[in-house]
């Protein structure tokens, strides 16, 4: 995030390193690539193939070390995962490797999926106390003990919101060669790439150039990951973004996002029902501890769980919030076993009804317990997801008159795994 925190407290030169890290569950403890979250056909998916659609918080460590017990309560409101920013040493105090150690052991204890942030690069080129993706990377070979062997439930943030507006910035270039240095270097994490212009993409450098960034990995597990404030202020400009990934098969992470910002008015309602539709990760902006005249962003207050904001509020119980269809990475539930089995049959009798110039009905028969539907417009050989749901029974909106659709559907297991595709269903819309 563009820094609305204190950037200078008298406190930071005095902070005492956290309590000793506690016990951490058992996890996978089998190193390397085949034990690690890794990207399959645009989506991210742990190393059992059980799909990881990521739900969570971020937690403002580097500013607020001692307040450790934020883990168990993030936790506690149903978040999978939680993004922790961490100091570089240039415009925040360096983060030291113990402290890191402790970060990820209170991921495990709290069975999180722990997305590491190197936050000081945020907007180079107009921060002057700002970094370099390369510094980042440097930064990233210095823990690399800290969490190698770990790779089944720790994901990379190479450079937080690296480079200011504007679309001239060198953003392919050293995305791509931070990718290289990292592979080169022996992590086999899977590494999420930011958006320039401080997050938000507003020159579309991050949409428009994805897939060279995605080519620079040898292993092909690089995920993307945009900022949604005052650029993202209408459906339109949300599902569009989006959807640009979702076409090209490129995995999107909406890390930051919040209700309210200085800089325009996110809407989170369209952020929330597209991620939730399609499957797409998102983390909210932050826990607590920003500064008061930006309060707005705590989803409590002053890291206290039982007193919620308007905006945890709406984030964590919302429609389409935290507490709607977050699932819990299955290494914490069941470790790194055999891939699941996915449901054995299709769904069956899909059909629609309730045909207008603007909307569907679908219908098909109900699978066993546990079981999810992933609703998908066929076109040709390609298909784009619509909506995930566990009803069967759902109404498609925002179609056009006048034209002829082509659905089908696909039942996913409680692990993630899907069926076979439905037979298709078409739908031809009245004029409007």
């Amino acid at each position: 995030m563009r820094s609305v925190l204190v950037l200078a407290m008298v406190a930071a030169a005095l902070v005492l390193l956290p309590e000793p890290a506690p016990a951490a569950p058992p996890v996978s403890s089998t190193a390397g690539a085949d034990h690690a979250i890794r990207v399959r056909d645009g989506r991210l998916v742990e190393a059992n193939g059980s799909d990881l659609v990521l739900r969570g918080v971020n937690h403002d460590f580097i500013w607020y070390p001692d307040k450790n017990g934020s883990f168990a309560a993030i936790k506690a409101v149903g978040a999978n995962a939680v993004r922790v920013p961490l100091g570089m040493g240039h415009m925040y105090r360096k983060t030291k490797p113990e402290e890191v150690s402790t970060i990820v052991a209170l991921c495990r204890q709290n069975r999180l999926i722990c997305i590491l942030d190197a936050h000081d690069t945020t907007g180079w080129g107009q921060d002057k106390k700002a970094t370099t993706i390369a510094e980042a990377v440097r930064f990233w070979i210095g823990l690399k003990a800290q969490l190698a062997g770990q790779e089944d439930h720790i994901i990379i943030n190479v450079a937080n919101e690296p480079f200011g507006v504007g679309g001239d910035w060198p953003w392919v270039q050293q995305s791509s060669d931070a990718v290289r240095a990292l592979r080169a270097a022996g992590f086999k994490h899977t590494l999420m790439v930011d958006a320039p212009g401080w997050g938000q993409d507003e020159a579309f450098l991050m949409r428009d150039n994805a897939a060279k960034v995605k080519a620079a990995d040898p292993t092909g597990n690089t995920v993307f990951d945009v900022h949604m404030y005052g650029e993202f202020n209408s459906p339109g400009k949300v599902n569009s973004y989006l959807t640009a990934f979702d076409r090209n098969r490129l995995p999107i992470v909406i890390g930051e996002f919040s209700g309210e910002h200085e800089w325009g008015d996110p809407d989170e309602d369209a952020i929330m029902a597209y991620a939730e539709a399609h499957d797409v990760g998102y983390l909210g902006w932050s826990w607590s501890g920003n500064e008061k005249q930006f309060s707005y962003l705590d989803l409590v207050n002053d890291f206290d769980p039982a007193s919620r904001t308007a905006w945890g509020r709406r984030f964590l119980s919302g429609p389409n919030g935290i507490s709607t269809d977050t699932r819990e990475a299955t290494i914490y539930r069941n470790g790194t076993a055999a891939a699941p089995t996915a449901p054995r049959h299709a769904p069956a009798r899909l059909e629609v009804a309730d045909v207008t110039s603007h909307s569907v009905r679908l219908t098909w028969k109900r699978g066993g317990s546990g079981t999810t539907y992933q609703v998908v417009a066929v076109n040709g050989a390609s298909e784009t997801r619509v909506l995930t749901t566990s009803r069967a029974d759902v109404t498609l909106t925002g179609l056009r008159g006048a034209k002829e659709y082509t659905f089908a559907v696909y039942a996913r297991g409680l692990l993630g795994t899907r069926s076979a595709r439905s037979a298709p269903v078409y739908a031809v819309t009245p004029p409007g």
